[in-house]
């Protein structure tokens, strides 16, 4: 989404600034990606290599965005209230690409062991404003195969084509953006 409109506009038109280090690592940022009511918001996205941190260390989490034709797979968080994309913390000795096959597991009962890396994702999160990151992974699945099992901390999910009519409840912003940056990577990558 945002990779469009810089191609269409030019890095100026939005204030992105890419810090091309050469094609294995592409630097998007602007003040503002994305944000939400409660002031958090998605500060920039990178576009690197995944053994690259891109200096975002800690790296303490993980999300993904799966496609299936136009529509994303989204979960509903209870404690949030809101409709994100299946992801969490990385566990202690796990990889970010271990944390997201998990986590898409638990959260969405989706089991999709070759996820595609994104890039990396910086947040400014909670009151004190403090900037956490995240490894981003992506996949497109011809269709979904997985049985969802609600429990305390997930209690729905959905494939939501943004042509449609939203899910009930609030759909986080940053998710929907970062999902639709990972996607430019996927359709972007001369491998696929």
């Amino acid at each position: 989404m945002h990779l469009q409109f810089r191609d269409m506009l030019g890095d100026s038109a939005i204030g992105v600034s890419n810090h091309d280090k050469g094609a294995a690592d592409r630097r998007w940022a602007v003040e503002v990606l994305a944000g939400d009511p409660s002031g958090d918001a998605l500060l920039a996205f990178f576009s690197c290599r995944e053994d690259d941190s891109c200096g975002m260390v800690p790296l303490p989490a993980s999300l993904v965005a799966v496609w299936s034709g136009a529509s994303l797979l989204l979960v509903f968080d209870n404690a949030r209230r809101e409709w994100e994309l299946p992801g969490g913390r990385i566990d202690p000795g796990e990889s970010p690409r271990e944390a997201a096959v998990r986590e898409l597991r638990e959260e969405s009962g989706e089991e999709i062991s070759d996820l595609s890396f994104a890039g990396h994702a910086q947040f400014r999160l909670g009151a004190e404003r403090r900037i956490e990151y995240a490894a981003i992974f992506a996949a497109e699945i011809a269709r979904p195969t997985g049985v969802f099992v609600p429990g305390a901390e997930i209690s729905a999910c959905c494939w939501w084509d943004e042509m449609m009519t939203p899910p009930p409840g609030f759909v986080q912003p940053m998710d929907l953006t970062l999902a639709h940056l990972a996607r430019q990577t996927l359709n972007s990558d001369p491998r696929r």
